[in-house]
């Protein structure tokens, strides 16, 4: 045999090793349980329509079969195996929507099946029997700026600042004027999100009473005004709206300068008297003029 077959042989043999070594490298795509699997969101309980959706309202599902029309899904990861992003959140267009219909417990959210704050019949879908929706103005600084989200529940308080000259101790005064209302919407329009990628609006819808949307509206014209988020355990619905009494009645009173700050006490003039010379006055008394100094 020549030494051209020989080295000829060799570089063929060598090359099949490579090419069976390369095959062997690749992962095993006819292995059907290492297929991706597709995740869709689902309800993680019984939910009534006009539910505004949170994060803890829904969760991710894998599922087998092939995704349905109008489900909301992302791409899994390798069955058998964690998902590299296991705690990614729902589309953040799912979160503050309406549920238009009832979703049982494991069912799927559809697109269809929610509104969206701006949609045509977002409030007529989302406000409770005999409710009202109403958008205010709401100072951007305070407990309030980026920690709300639809579905949380709020006080409102009314700060106002009297002008006149009143003593320092009572030149402003603040008051929780309507408790327990539930957000509805957030404008987020010309608001920068902060730190954490959340923005806080402008303007907030609440879900308010005939009377409550009075007293709102009146206290837009006295003073600025303010919410503070209430715990999560207050009960949903148009039942837990309920505080319109005056101030007195509910033991929350208003909370004057002069408590918040003692200082303005002591800002305050001395009160010093300041003698007045008294000029005497002169009494007619027949014809004689008399001269009386008054004390």
């Amino acid at each position: 045999m020549s030494a051209k077959t020989i080295l000829t042989l060799l570089f063929l043999a060598s090359l099949g090793a490579v090419v069976i070594l390369g095959l062997q490298a690749l992962p095993h795509r006819a292995n059907p349980d290492a297929a991706t699997r597709d995740e869709i969101l689902v309800a993680t309980a019984a939910l009534p329509p006009g539910t505004l959706l949170r994060a803890k309202d829904v969760a991710w599902q894998p599922v087998s079969g092939p995704l349905q029309s109008g489900q909301i899904a992302r791409s899994g990861g390798v069955a058998g195996k964690v998902n590299s992003e296991p705690d990614q959140p729902a589309p953040s267009d799912v979160y503050g929507a309406a549920l238009r219909t009832v979703v049982k417990a494991g069912d799927p959210i559809r697109r269809s099946a929610i509104a969206k704050p701006g949609d045509r019949d977002f409030l007529q879908i989302v406000l409770a029997p005999h409710a009202r929706a109403i958008a205010i103005p709401v100072a951007t600084g305070g407990a309030s700026t980026g920690i709300l989200y639809p579905g949380d529940r709020v006080d409102v308080i009314l700060t106002q600042t009297f002008k006149n000259n009143p003593p320092l101790a009572r030149r402003s005064v603040g008051e929780t004027i309507v408790e327990n209302l539930r957000v509805l919407a957030i404008d987020l329009s010309d608001a920068k999100p902060n730190a954490g990628g959340h923005s806080f609006g402008r303007t907030v819808t609440l879900e308010v009473t005939a009377e409550q949307a009075e007293q709102i509206n009146v206290a837009v014209e006295l003073g600025k005004l303010s919410l503070t988020l209430r715990n999560i355990g207050a009960a949903e619905g148009l039942a837990a709206v309920s505080t319109t009494a005056p101030a007195k009645a509910t033991g929350v009173r208003p909370i004057w300068a002069g408590d918040v700050s003692p200082a303005l006490d002591d800002a305050m003039p001395s009160g010093k008297i300041v003698a007045v010379e008294q000029r005497p006055v002169e009494i007619i008394r027949g014809g004689k003029a008399v001269a009386v100094k008054l004390r």
